[in-house]
């Protein structure tokens, strides 16, 4: 623990420093200027080292540059800003000191020096040090665990597929580290490959757990069954494990599965409650995706439809989730009518360019308040 004490006044500085030492306080510094202060701080060094300073007495009335401007300055400054710092002065300016106060200071002790106020407020300020340090370390914790975790659920997606046959890759946005959007592909057989886009309830920590235990729960369904309706029925099962009676938060999710095949020219899906997706078709008709079923998770039973697009050379398809068509319709535009409408025009070369790039520019793509994904499949 050290305290800094900055006073152009040496009698000043003895009195503290006596008042200090009979206290027990030993680790501590004497500066005269808050030019000296910035020195020890290594305030202008281009890489700043952390400080072992847990308080700050600070004289308001100093050449050069004044406590409050001082202060203000260390405010300024991350890793400095949560230094406790007590200003120390003669003043009886109720504004002075107001100002003092709002500039960053806890406290202020008038002189001269009373030994009990200034004790105790030294006191009060460690205590503030230690819970701001605390909760700093309880924070670089958690950030740290949620990167482990980002890391994690980012495993868990598949990677691009790109061959003479068949192409599908993704865009992958999250609204914060952890997210409730998911997709994933499994090559069933030679020929036939299982693809689902998924779009958990919410966004976030919660989304993201439930999203990971599906993501287990959905690979066993894909390698057990091989009709769409059986795999989201499957799911549907374990999602009902999840709702119990007495939970207070309902956990569901929309999907679109499909399973394309390259050989019989067929795309079989069931759209689970999401937003529809869009099929460019040989003669340059676009088909939607909007058939299906309610959400995974509503119900225990699921009434399930599923449905047939045949295709006789290529097939281009597009899913995404509602984050997409919200950050659209927020630009003052229709965001399914213009997916389908980009959907409708041109092939795209996804196997260059990220998905999402044709739906939206990159500035529309930044500080989306939703999870954003886009899944591109290209069958030939």
């Amino acid at each position: 623990m050290t305290i800094l004490i900055v006073d152009d006044n040496q009698v000043n500085l003895f009195v503290i420093e006596k008042i200090l030492k009979r206290a027990g306080y030993t680790d501590f510094l004497s500066l005269t200027s808050a030019v000296e202060m910035f020195e020890y701080l290594q305030v202008d060094s281009p890489q700043p080292k952390e400080t072992s300073v847990d308080i700050i007495l600070l004289d308001i009335m100093m050449p050069e540059i004044d406590g409050i401007e001082a202060c203000r300055r260390l405010q300024s400054i991350p890793h400095l800003r949560d230094i406790p710092v007590i200003f120390v002065t003669a003043l009886e300016d109720s504004n002075k000191v107001a100002e003092a106060l709002d500039v960053g200071g806890i406290d202020y002790i008038m002189k001269p020096i009373n030994k009990i106020d200034l004790l105790a407020r030294i006191r009060v300020g460690l205590r503030l040090k230690y819970e701001k340090d605390w909760h700093k370390m309880q924070d670089e914790k958690i950030r740290n665990e949620l990167d482990l975790s980002m890391q994690v659920q980012s495993s868990l997606l598949s990677e691009p597929i790109i061959n003479d046959h068949l192409t599908i890759r993704a865009s992958y946005l999250p609204a914060n580290k952890l997210a409730g959007d998911m997709y994933y592909w499994h090559r069933i057989d030679e020929n036939r490959y299982g693809i689902i886009l998924l779009d958990m309830m919410g966004h976030g920590i919660s989304a993201s757990l439930v999203c990971m235990f599906i993501s287990s729960v959905l690979r066993d369904a894909i390698r057990t069954h091989s009709d769409p309706v059986s795999v989201i029925n499957e799911m549907n099962r374990w999602m009902s494990t999840l709702n119990k009676d007495d939970n207070q938060v309902h956990y569901y999710f929309t999907a679109i599965y499909m399973i394309i095949d390259t050989d019989q020219k067929t795309v079989e899906y069931v759209n689970a409650g999401h937003p529809p997706g869009f099929a460019l078709m040989d003669d340059g008709k676009v088909v939607s995706l909007s058939k299906g079923t309610c959400p995974v998770g509503f119900f225990t039973e699921m009434k399930i439809e599923k449905s047939v697009i045949r295709y006789e050379e290529k097939i281009q398809l597009m899913l995404f989730t509602d984050g997409v068509m919200e950050a659209i319709d927020r630009e003052g535009t229709e965001g399914l009518d213009q997916i389908k409408e980009a959907v409708s025009t041109r092939w795209f070369d996804c196997k260059e360019s990220p998905p999402i790039d044709f739906l939206m520019s990159p500035e529309m793509q930044q500080d989306q308040p939703d999870d954003m994904c886009v899944v591109v499949i290209q069958a030939n």
